[in-house]
């Protein structure tokens, strides 16, 4: 599993990232986290609002800090 925090860089994205590895323990499984910085980027996968979230290369959540329950429903859908 690939996840993705689309976002610049800001608190929000960082929390983000935490809340999506701690999701990723506690559901004990194995996935790649990474942070897309390049604004350019983010913008042509269609995310006008960050952060963003990413799994497998699918948006699945756009402009809003997840908690780590909320992400472990996503990641069990």
């Amino acid at each position: 599993m690939k996840i993705e925090i689309l976002g610049t860089g800001c608190p929000k994205c960082e929390e983000l990232a935490a809340n999506a590895q701690q999701a990723v323990t506690e559901l004990g499984l194995e996935a790649e986290i990474v942070k897309v910085k390049d604004i350019v980027e983010i913008a042509e996968r269609g995310v006008m609002m960050t952060p963003a979230l990413a799994v497998d290369g699918e948006i699945v959540l756009v402009g809003k800090l997840a908690t780590p329950e909320e992400l472990k429903a996503i990641l069990t859908t």
